[in-house]
């Protein structure tokens, strides 16, 4: 007979632990993923268009400090107009999806968000 496959992942470990099974852990485990993706999309797109926070924060007429909080993953309050005016800045496109909710949340690496937003060419 065989072993059950030993888990050794840290990831998988904290989520089996102490989010599985918990619908409000579950729910911030979505939020703030989705908080750290928009952070992380601006950042790379910032900085692939080789600008600065206060350069984009000029062209999208706003303060570099909010270009800095956006880029922050712990930020929450990412609003659909100023992703929108980031896009238009870097001459890109913002889409929003929403996805139905998985009937077994999976595990922290493989979950997918209920929702995404991405800018795109």
């Amino acid at each position: 007979m065989d072993k059950p496959k030993r888990i050794t992942d840290p990831g998988e470990i904290i989520y089996r632990r102490y989010i599985k099974g918990n619908p409000q852990r579950e729910a911030s485990l979505v939020a703030e993923r989705l908080n750290a993706e928009i952070a992380s999309m601006v950042y790379n797109l910032r900085t692939e268009a080789g600008l600065t926070q206060k350069e984009l924060a000029e062209r999208i007429g706003t303060k570099q400090s909010v270009i800095s909080r956006l880029e922050d993953a712990d930020y929450e309050g990412h609003s659909l107009s100023i992703l929108r005016r980031i896009a238009k800045a870097l001459n890109r496109r913002l889409s929003v999806t929403m996805t139905a909710e998985e009937s077994e949340p999976g595990s922290v690496r493989t979950r997918r968000d209920k929702v995404s937003a991405k800018v795109s060419q």
